[in-house]
């Protein structure tokens, strides 16, 4: 029952802690005393380092950390065509705040040849290759677009008309897929924490207030990822990761799946679905129930990110046993809840923490799929 096809019994988010050495080299970047080439060249070594590291743990797969972006998302949107990087207010989490930073819509939407994440991608499948193991790419869902900055942040005179921008921004994606794709990758994910707050009553709130159609908006996202992703080849694996936020060790939404599982289970095609469930801010697994019957795989996060005491191996099974109770232990798997570091700050744990959290899911998902 152990699967040699993505997602894997034992499986990862994405990001990983900042190697010090990557850290150290944009401080001197940013004070002129090295080139982005110098800094390249230090990114390619940890890279290559932590491919071989994820292997070693007994992973099938392997990403590259994310050890080139400074957030999950931006650096991804901020590249796209008609896009770019602004200074706004902060994104406020739980007791703490961001960057000011965000990502708003300048100019028609499409997705570049020379997107600077394609090239990331070949070279972390260069060195996934060489360790035996799946490159996994990881990149923001489209929701993330229109659901971060809201109407606001999308020009009124480029999309007068906001159907028009969803338009563009389902073919946007459906470009990106067959680029990465054609540049090797066939285990691609979509990050995604737009579900979690669908399922916030608190942060629906907060997205009436600034004038958007919250009860519709589950439905015109999934109908933006099915356009996206409905060429994809039989051999191109597609999950996403419903993610409740992540910086430094914080959180934003709180509320169970129930209110977009059918939805998002049933009526988004995904392959996979990696679930935070780490906390009782996730609710219990009966909206598991959704999952249709077949290849779709939950992946369950109920080993955490974002504290460094290491879960003991029984209570990580338990877990594993209960959600079994609404859907079927065939199609589960286990990971972390989420990356280690969504943002180049990084969670509030070690890098020995970090590898030993992934070790335990390799060691649970063996004992639990591998008889």
């Amino acid at each position: 029952m152990l699967r040699t096809t993505a997602p894997f019994r034992a499986d990862e988010v994405g990001s990983l802690l900042r190697p010090q050495s990557i850290k150290d080299a944009r401080a001197k970047l940013e004070k002129g005393e090295i080139s982005a080439d110098d800094l390249r060249k230090v990114e390619d070594m940890e890279i290559e380092k932590v491919v071989h590291k994820q292997s070693s743990l007994g992973l099938k797969l392997a990403t590259d950390g994310e050890f080139r972006r400074s957030w999950w998302h931006f650096d991804f949107l901020a590249k796209l065509t008609g896009c770019e990087l602004y200074q706004t207010e902060g994104i406020q989490f739980t007791g703490i705040q961001t960057r000011q930073e965000s990502v708003r819509v300048i100019g028609k939407l499409d997705f570049p040849d020379d997107h600077p994440m394609l090239a990331h991608f070949k070279f972390l499948k260069k060195h996934a290759d060489i360790a035996g193991v799946t490159a996994k790419m990881t990149i923001p869902s489209p929701a993330v677009l229109h659901f971060r900055g809201g109407r606001k942040a999308i020009s009124k005179d480029v999309y007068p008309d906001i159907e028009v921008f969803f338009e563009d921004l389902a073919k946007t994606y459906r470009k990106a897929v067959k680029a990465f794709y054609d540049a090797g990758c066939r285990y691609l994910q979509l990050d995604d924490t737009v579900w979690a707050y669908l399922c916030s009553e608190a942060e629906l709130e907060k997205v009436r207030a600034r004038g958007e159609d919250a009860d519709n908006l589950q439905q015109i996202y999934s109908r933006i990822i099915n356009y996206a992703i409905a060429e994809r080849p039989a051999d191109m694996v597609i999950t996403t990761h419903v993610c409740r936020g992540n910086f430094r060790s914080t959180w934003i939404s709180s509320g169970g799946y129930e209110p977009v599982a059918e939805t998002l289970l049933a009526g988004t095609n995904y392959d996979g679905y990696f679930l935070e469930y780490d906390s009782d801010r996730a609710g219990g697994f009966e909206p598991l129930r959704f999952l249709p019957k077949g290849k779709k795989i939950v992946v369950v996060g109920v080993i955490t990110s974002k504290v460094g005491e290491l879960e003991k191996k029984e209570d990580i099974k338990a877990r594993l046993m209960e959600a079994a109770k609404f859907a079927p232990l065939e199609q589960l798997a286990v990971s972390p809840q989420c990356g280690f570091a969504s943002t180049e700050e990084g969670n509030i744990l070690s890098e020995e923490e970090q590898w030993a959290k992934l070790r335990l899911a390799v060691d649970v998902a063996n004992e639990v799929w591998g008889k």
